[in-house]
C-alpha cells in the first residue's frame, strides 16, 4: 500500500478500473513504447518493497487477464508481478486487450514480433519502477520473445520462464534459438507433455543455468497450465515454486 501512495505521489500514471473486479487485486498501470504505442498492465505488489518484480506476458489472442489468479500466487511467494497487454493478442478470462485495441485504431502492425517494444517497454517500466531485480515470464509466442529480450537485456534480466516456447517467429532475421545462446541469466522451461519438440532446440542453446518441467498429466499450452481449472496445475505451481525459490 505504501509503494502503490508512493507512486501516486510521483506522477506515475495509473487508472481505476472502468468496472470493479471483485477478484482483481492489483492496479492498472500505463505506459508507453518507443514506437509511442500505450501499453496497459495491471501491477501486482507485494508487502515487501525489495521483493523482485515478475513481467508476466501473455500468449496469442490473450490479455494481461490471463494472469489474474496467477499473480496474486506470485505475490504471495514472494514476487511483484506486472501483468502486461501486447500489441498482439485479444482476451482472456474476460478482460480486453487494450493495448491490441489501441495498436488497431492506430493502424500498427501486431503480428507476434511486433510486441517486442512492448516487452521492452515493460522491463524498463518494472526495472526503474518497481525493482532492480527483474524476472521474465512469457507464454507460448511471448516466451519465444523472452529469449531475444534476455539476450538485448543480460544486465537487466535476472531469470526467464518460458512457457511453451517455439521457433513461432524470427526477430531480425535470427531464430530464437540464436538468441537463446546469448542467454545468461537462469532459464526455466515448462509446456504441455507433447510440445517438447517445439522447444529442445532453443532449450539446447542455452548456455547458462537452466531447468525443464514435463508434467504426468498430458498438461497445457502457455501460462494457463496454472490456472486452477487446468488438471495437473498443482504440479506445474511445485515445479515453478521450485526454481523462483533458487533465485
Amino acid at each position: 500500500m505504501q509503494r502503490l501512495l508512493l507512486l501516486l505521489l510521483l506522477g506515475i500514471p495509473m487508472v481505476a478500473c472502468a468496472q470493479v473486479d471483485p477478484n482483481f487485486f492489483g492496479q492498472e498501470v500505463r505506459f508507453t513504447t518507443t514506437d509511442n504505442l500505450e501499453i496497459s498492465a495491471d501491477m501486482y505488489l507485494t508487502e515487501n518493497e525489495d521483493d523482485p518484480v515478475i513481467v508476466l506476458c501473455h500468449q496469442a489472442g490473450f490479455s494481461r487477464g490471463a494472469y489474474r489468479e496467477i499473480a496474486p500466487k506470485l505475490n504471495a511467494l514472494g514476487f511483484h508481478c506486472l501483468a502486461i497487454d501486447q500489441r498482439s493478442g485479444k482476451t482472456a478470462q474476460g478482460v480486453e486487450n487494450e493495448t491490441h485495441k489501441r495498436a488497431k485504431e492506430s493502424g500498427m502492425a501486431t503480428a507476434y514480433a511486433d510486441a517486442v517494444p512492448d516487452i521492452d517497454a515493460a522491463i524498463k517500466y518494472a526495472y526503474e519502477e518497481i525493482s532492480n531485480d527483474v524476472i521474465l515470464w512469457g507464454s507460448s509466442y511471448s516466451a519465444a520473445l523472452t529469449f531475444y529480450l534476455g539476450a538485448t537485456h543480460n544486465d537487466d534480466i535476472k531469470a526467464i520462464l518460458a512457457f511453451s516456447p517455439g521457433e513461432y517467429m524470427k526477430v531480425k532475421g535470427k531464430n530464437i534459438e540464436e538468441y537463446a545462446a546469448l542467454v545468461t541469466c537462469p532459464v526455466f522451461v515448462t509446456s504441455a507433455k507433447n510440445e517438447q519438440k517445439q522447444w529442445q532446440g532453443i532449450y539446447d542453446a542455452v548456455q547458462s543455468e537452466k531447468e525443464f518441467f514435463l508434467p504426468k498429466t498430458k498438461g497445457f499450452h502457455g501460462s494457463k497450465c496454472l490456472w486452477k481449472l487446468s488438471p495437473g496445475h498443482e504440479e506445474y505451481w511445485r515445479a515453478v515454486g521450485k526454481f523462483l525459490k533458487l533465485l
